[in-house]
């Protein structure tokens, strides 16, 4: 799922995970890996979110997913594994402009 700008913040805000810009080195590997998302990282490792069922007309949601774990104490590796669904869910508040 990728997400919009105003998206990002509420992730973030709610996760406490950070959002892996665009132009990151890695980008490339990850789309091709994985498809387009919006690509998080945290303590725990890879994470995006996938949509979930609406919880009301100006609502939408997304449920984490766990792509890739650390492989190492440093933080600098992740280990692949089969997508892992966590049962957390980001809740975006609509935006009215």
């Amino acid at each position: 799922m990728k997400l919009t700008s105003e998206q990002v913040k509420q992730t973030v805000n709610q996760l406490g995970a950070q959002v892996l810009p665009d132009e990151h080195p890695a980008m490339p590997q990850l789309n091709s890996m994985f498809g387009e998302h919006t690509f998080f990282v945290d303590e725990m490792g890879l994470k995006v979110l996938e949509p979930t069922a609406s919880v009301g007309a100006d609502r939408q949601s997304g449920e984490v997913v766990s792509l890739a774990d650390w492989g190492d104490s440093d933080l600098t590796r992740l280990m692949a594994h089969e997508p892992e669904p966590t049962g957390v869910i980001v809740v975006f508040e609509h935006v009215r402009h």
